[in-house]
C-alpha cells in the first residue's frame, strides 16, 4: 500500500513539474507533409524586426461545415506562432459577425466580404453566409485579407499583409516601356501580385539617362521596335551594379489570320548573345498544347470547332527552384528555345522550364498549318528549354541575374482578358525572387491540404447509423453466449470429475 502510494505522488510529482515547465517553454510538433504550421525564416525576421504592434481582428463565423471551419483553426494556430516570434507586438482578436448585425456591419465596412457556402443539414442543402477574413492594422495603416479560401497560402498572405503595412519604403520595380512594350494596363494581373511589396512602375529606357538607383529590378516585356544599343548599354551599366532584369521576348511572332510566322529582331536578342544566351528564331511546338478555333462545313452548315495546335506549348515540366515551385501549367504562344553557348565559370546559366517528351522545333519563317495531322516524327524532340536564369559575376565584385523567357505575350493581358493563373505566378515568382531579400517567394505555394473522407451515399449512411446502435448489442449478446457456454463446460467438468 505505502509503495503504491508513493508511485502516485511521484507520477503526480512528475505532471506538476511538466506543466510548469510547459508554460514556461512552448512548443509544438509538426509532423505535416511539408511542414506547414512552422513558420519559415523568413517569416521569423519579419516579426522580430517590428517595432510596433499589429493588431489582428480575424472576422470568422461560427457553426461552419468541418472543411470550412478547420480554416479558422488553422489562421488561430498561425497567429499563435506569429505572436510567440513578435516579441508581443503582435495581437489578435477573433469576431463573429453572427453575433450582431452591427459586427457583420462593420466587418463589410472593413472590407470583409461575406461568402455563401453549402451547408447539409439531414438530406437538406442550404446555403450559409460565412465570415473568413482579417483586418490588419499598424497605427494608421491597414491591410485587408477579405477572405481566406481554405488551403491557400496562408503563411504567405499574413506575412505579405504585414511586411506591406510594417515597410516604409517599397521597393522599386521597373517596367520598361518605349519600344512598343505592353503598359501597365495590359498587365493589370501581374502588377496586383506585385504591387503588394513593390512599387511596379514604368520606366522609360533611353540612351543617355541612367538608370535610377531605386529601382532594384527591371522588367523587359515583348519589346517590338528596336532598342538602341546605347539604351542596352544603360542595361549593361544597371547589371554591373548588381541589378537584375526580366525578360520575356518574341524572338518569333506568329500570325493566325494569314497563317504565317516571321522572325522578330529588336537588338535584345544579339545583345543576349553576346552574354552566351542565344533565344533562337524558330517555333517551338508540343504535343502537350493548346487549342484554336476553326471554321469547317458540314454540307450547307458552317461550324466552329477547336483543334489542338501545337504552336502552343502548354509547359508542366519545371525544374526544382523557388520561382517554378507549384506551377501546374504555364501556356505559351509561339515560343522560342533558349540555348546558353558559353562554358564561363564566372557564369551560371540554369533552366527551369521545358517542354514535354514530345515536342519540336520549326524554324522561322514558316507558314501554319491549322489541319495538320501531327505524328511523333513531327516531335522528336524532349526538355527543349524555354526559360532559364543566367547569373553573372561582374569584375568589380556585384553579381546580376538575368530571366528570360522565349515568349513576350505570356503575361499580357487586360481587363477584358485574363490570363493564365500560372502565367502570373511565373512573372510574380521571378520578380519576387530577383527582388525580395525576405525570401517570401517560397510561402507563396505554401497551403494547407485538406484531406477529407470521401463522400458516402445515404443509403450507406443508414446501414452505418443502425450498424454502430446494434453492433455493441450484439457484442453483449454474443460475449454472454460465450461466458454462458464456458461456465456450462466449467460445470460438466466438475461433474465428471466428481463423478470419477
Amino acid at each position: 500500500m505505502k509503495k503504491n502510494t508513493t508511485s502516485i505522488l511521484l507520477i503526480v510529482g512528475i505532471l506538476i513539474i511538466f506543466n510548469l515547465l510547459s508554460v514556461q517553454y512552448y512548443f509544438r510538433i509538426d509532423l505535416t507533409e511539408d511542414k506547414q504550421y512552422t513558420l519559415s525564416e523568413s517569416t521569423k525576421n519579419i516579426m522580430e524586426s517590428l517595432d510596433e504592434p499589429i493588431t489582428v481582428k480575424a472576422y470568422f463565423s461560427e457553426n461552419l461545415p468541418p472543411n470550412i471551419a478547420r480554416t479558422k483553426k488553422d489562421f488561430e494556430e498561425y497567429l499563435i506562432e506569429y505572436a510567440r516570434f513578435s516579441d508581443n507586438n503582435l495581437l489578435y482578436d477573433f469576431i463573429n459577425p453572427g453575433e450582431d448585425e452591427e459586427i457583420e456591419k462593420k466587418a463589410v465596412e472593413s472590407g470583409i466580404q461575406p461568402v455563401m457556402i453549402n451547408v447539409r443539414e439531414k438530406d437538406q442543402i442550404k446555403q450559409q453566409k460565412a465570415f473568413l477574413g482579417a483586418v490588419l492594422e499598424l497605427g494608421d495603416q491597414k491591410e485587408i485579407i477579405p477572405f481566406m479560401q481554405p488551403g491557400a497560402a496562408m503563411e504567405y498572405a499574413l506575412s505579405t499583409s504585414i511586411k506591406k503595412i510594417a515597410i516604409t519604403e517599397k521597393p522599386s520595380i521597373g517596367l520598361i516601356q518605349g519600344h512598343g512594350e505592353p503598359s501597365l494596363s495590359e498587365m493589370q494581373q501581374v502588377a496586383t501580385g506585385l504591387n503588394v511589396l513593390y512599387n511596379f512602375e514604368p520606366y522609360y529606357l533611353n540612351d543617355s539617362t541612367p538608370i535610377p538607383n531605386h529601382i532594384t529590378t527591371l522588367a523587359l516585356i515583348k519589346p517590338e521596335d528596336s532598342i538602341s544599343n546605347s539604351s542596352l548599354q544603360q542595361l549593361d551599366i544597371f547589371l554591373q551594379r548588381g541589378g537584375n532584369l526580366f525578360i520575356a521576348l518574341n524572338r518569333v511572332n506568329g500570325d493566325l489570320s494569314n497563317a504565317f510566322g516571321n522572325v522578330v529582331n529588336t537588338g535584345v536578342e544579339n545583345w543576349l548573345e553576346n552574354k552566351g544566351l542565344e533565344v533562337k528564331d524558330n517555333f517551338v511546338v508540343d504535343a502537350q498544347c493548346g487549342n484554336v478555333q476553326v471554321q469547317q462545313q458540314q454540307g450547307f452548315f458552317r461550324y466552329n470547332t477547336n483543334v489542338k495546335f501545337p504552336y502552343i506549348p502548354i509547359v508542366s515540366k519545371f525544374a526544382d527552384h523557388p520561382i517554378t515551385k507549384g506551377l501546374e501549367a504555364v501556356i505559351l504562344q509561339f515560343a522560342s528555345s533558349i540555348h546558353y553557348t558559353r562554358n564561363d565559370t564566372s557564369n551560371t546559366f540554369t533552366p527551369i522550364a521545358f517542354t514535354s517528351d514530345q515536342s519540336g522545333s520549326i524554324q522561322a519563317p514558316t507558314y501554319f498549318n491549322v489541319q495538320k495531322q501531327w505524328t511523333q516524327n513531327d516531335l522528336p524532340l524532349k526538355n527543349v528549354v524555354l526559360a532559364g536564369i543566367l547569373q553573372q559575376n561582374h569584375n568589380n565584385g556585384n553579381s546580376s541575374n538575368i530571366i528570360v523567357i522565349g515568349d513576350g505575350d505570356f503575361p499580357v493581358g487586360g481587363p477584358q482578358q485574363q490570363i493564365q493563373p500560372d502565367n502570373v505566378n511565373l512573372m510574380v515568382n521571378a520578380i519576387d525572387w530577383l527582388s525580395d531579400d525576405t525570401g517570401l517567394i517560397e510561402l507563396r505555394t505554401k497551403g494547407i491540404q485538406f484531406r477529407p473522407i470521401d463522400e458516402i451515399e445515404d443509403s450507406t449512411k443508414t446501414i452505418l447509423k443502425y450498424l454502430n446502435f446494434l453492433l455493441p448489442i450484439l457484442l453483449i449478446i454474443g460475449y454472454g453466449i460465450v461466458r454462458m457456454q464456458m461456465n456450462r463446460n466449467k460445470r460438466i467438468n466438475r461433474m465428471e470429475q466428481n463423478y470419477e
